[in-house]
């Protein structure tokens, strides 16, 4: 499952990753049907931008798949280096499954640690 509010980002990630083998079952732009679509298609993975909307709201989105799913593999992307530093004073993160990278990312950049995620 990608969460990406730009049109041009998440085609260019929903294309490569179905390119690779990859099944992207639902494709989020607008955070009020994240949970609706997370609960319909029950991903294995999710891939969410930070800053879904022009707001920080990435966070907030993967505290509430955390909370349908807790062992959810979770990869924030963004562009801001300080989620880095926001990131672990949220103690519900502590012991899940969950990365960041920095933008710009490679493609393969992204599969490989979703697939280093998924096995782990």
């Amino acid at each position: 499952m990608i969460v990406e509010d730009e049109d041009d980002i998440l085609n260019l990630y929903r294309d490569y990753l179905s390119s690779r083998g990859h099944e992207v079952v639902s494709c989020c732009q607008r955070a009020n049907n994240i949970i609706t679509n997370f609960e319909k298609y029950k991903p294995d993975f999710c891939l969410i931008d930070h800053m879904v909307g022009g707001r920080g709201i990435g966070i907030d989105t993967a505290m509430k798949i955390l909370e349908k799913s807790p062992s959810t593999p979770i990869l924030f992307i963004t562009a801001y280096e300080s989620m880095m530093c926001e990131l672990p004073k949220h103690h519900e993160f502590d012991d899940k499954n969950i990365r960041v990278l920095l933008k710009p990312a490679r493609l393969s950049e992204i599969e490989n640690s979703m697939l280093n995620m998924l096995i782990n």
